[in-house]
């Protein structure tokens, strides 16, 4: 019963960090002057439109997992550089929109909590602490930069071009071992050195602890 009461509390919590944060991408994007997410019905909220199989499998189950650092990800929104202006600068800010709106949704949600508007006893208060650690987590792990995270755009933006170029390549030339490559940092110091670190200082910033 426990098990399932938590479950009913963290997977709307996956689906609207996840929709909010693939609709940033989109809006972004389209403000910026590429309508590609428009047309393919991804600027829209609906978590249906978003949903990546495996990459909402393992948000879920790391969500589930006691004392587990929360990752994973969604459909990432079609993005066509070439309906920009400035395709790498406005790429990175795309990029940027994503995690963006994961901080803002758990900055709002832990205000409630900074404010003492919800008793700390309350089911909402719980599901308001799942929902600024998935939306922390999420954010945080795409800015990890490796393809196709969000991370990686941002980068790509910031390197000179001729580095970007050869950066962007990783993506098609090892596009099927990336998956593992993110797992393996989790697991790695890296994680606990860096990665781990980074998402309590944002809790704790957050839910004013």
């Amino acid at each position: 019963m426990e098990f399932l009461a938590k479950l009913i509390i963290i997977f709307p919590c996956i689906l609207i960090a996840l929709s909010f944060h693939e609709y940033a991408h989109g809006k972004v994007a389209y403000a910026l002057g590429d309508p590609t997410a428009k047309y393919q019905g991804r600027l829209s909220l609906n978590p249906l439109s978003h949903l990546d199989p495996i990459g909402s499998a393992v948000l879920l189950i790391s969500s589930l997992m006691p004392g587990g650092f929360i990752f994973g990800w969604a459909k990432p929104v079609p993005i066509n550089p070439y309906n920009f202006k400035n395709p790498r600068q406005d790429s990175l800010w795309v990029g940027l929109a994503g995690p963006f709106s994961n901080f803002a949704l758990a900055a709002l949600a832990g205000l409630l909590v900074k404010l003492n508007l919800i008793s700390h006893n309350s089911v909402f208060f719980i599901f308001i602490n799942y929902f600024v650690m998935i939306n922390i987590s999420l954010g945080v792990f795409n800015l990890i930069p490796v393809p196709p995270l969000d991370g990686s755009k941002i980068l790509s933006g910031l390197l000179p071009y001729d580095l970007a170029r050869k950066y962007q390549e990783l993506e098609y030339r090892y596009g099927l071992l990336l998956p593992i490559i993110l797992i393996f940092i989790f697991l790695s110091p890296i994680g606990d050195l860096i990665i781990r670190p980074l998402f309590y200082l944002l809790y704790n910033f957050f839910m004013g602890a």
